[in-house]
């Protein structure tokens, strides 16, 4: 099978780009850089001693996606390519409606009149807002998201299962991440956030090794054992080993399934640093701050679906998601640059 893997650069895109190549699939890579390095994709070749077949390219140039569909015959496309930030969404929400949204579009326009009919979308625990019951299960009705970020996901849900409506030789996976850290075991991949990082692993990680100074970690007086947020971080390797487990689920045409992708455990931001600390070996220095409009106290996942239907668990701990993060901060204090 040839997968299409649009943001494949980016972190989570050339992780799983790694799982597929390793799983024996042919892979073709549509990313337009802007938040990511083709040097990840070089990297993606040197772990697994594989090529794959890379286009320079935006998911919003119509007549390029058209053009790439018809060439390469693509059987399934793994759907990342987006904006991400959640806080800069707040700022430029016209950019990220247009980017995540239309994009979405002139892909699947472009699928559909090239006969490709299987999608799996890279969506995210922040479509349930504040959940309405902790550990959330697929079950857990969608919310209010809190960010255009989240909206965008929401509503690309939403087009993507209409799509099936509409022909019900659409095959859609809804893949709901909670949230994805660590990196390569090889130190030759992680997350390469342009500028200041806007999730806490990376920050905490140009901590540790002295880029940046301090850590503001955004209230402290939360619901939660000691006052801050807690989340389901989840190994960005046991993430993409999520996806070429959907890809099994394509193939039995299963019309719009929906998994979480978590480990089912929550962590405090503080449980995170901690983790960190023992992974460097010295403690990272924080700050507490207020907290941040639209941040929620607790979120973290029931994954026994992916469980049950996909014959996937998380298989890393906290301890090995920051070892793994420190791995790769300390061989690539720079990220991908030189």
């Amino acid at each position: 099978m040839k997968i299409l893997v649009t943001g494949g650069a980016g972190y989570i895109g050339s992780h799983t780009c790694v799982e597929l190549l390793n799983a024996g699939y042919d892979v073709v890579v549509v990313d337009n850089l802007y938040n990511a390095s083709a040097k990840a994709l070089d990297r993606v070749r040197e772990i697994t001693g594989k090529d794959l077949t890379f286009y320079e390219a935006d998911v919003l140039d119509a007549p390029k996606m058209d053009e790439i569909f018809k060439k390469e015959q693509v059987d399934c496309v793994i759907h990342f390519a987006g904006l991400k930030a959640v806080g800069e969404s707040v700022v430029k929400p016209l950019e990220y409606y247009k980017n995540n949204i239309n994009g979405t579009l002139v892909l699947c326009e472009a699928m559909r009149k090239n006969g490709c009919k299987n999608i799996i979308f890279s969506s995210s625990a922040t479509v349930y807002g504040n959940p309405a019951f902790i550990p959330i299960t697929e079950e857990c009705p969608k919310g209010t998201p809190t960010n255009p970020y989240g909206w965008t996901k929401w509503m690309i849900e939403q087009i993507l299962t209409d799509l099936h409506t509409a022909d019900p030789e659409w095959n859609v996976i809804l893949l709901r991440y909670f949230n994805p850290i660590g990196a390569h075991k090889s130190g030759l991949m992680g997350e390469d956030p342009k500028g200041i990082p806007n999730n806490l692993l990376p920050y905490v990680a140009q901590v540790a090794i002295g880029k940046l100074k301090c850590l503001g970690v955004f209230g402290d007086d939360y619901d939660t054992p000691d006052g801050t947020g807690v989340r389901d971080y989840i190994h960005v390797v046991d993430l993409a080993a999520g996806h070429v487990k959907a890809i099994n689920k394509i193939k039995e045409n299963p019309g719009v399934k929906i998994y979480n992708l978590g480990t089912g455990k929550g962590y405090s931001v503080l449980d995170v640093v901690k983790a960190f600390s023992k992974a460097c070996g010295h403690d990272v220095p924080y700050e507490i701050k207020p907290r941040r409009a639209g941040d929620i106290s607790t979120c973290y996942s029931d994954a026994s679906l992916a469980k049950k239907e996909l014959g996937w668990e998380a298989k890393y701990d906290i301890d090995e998601m920051c070892e793994d993060s420190w791995r790769w901060q300390t061989m690539n204090p720079n990220g991908y640059e030189d």
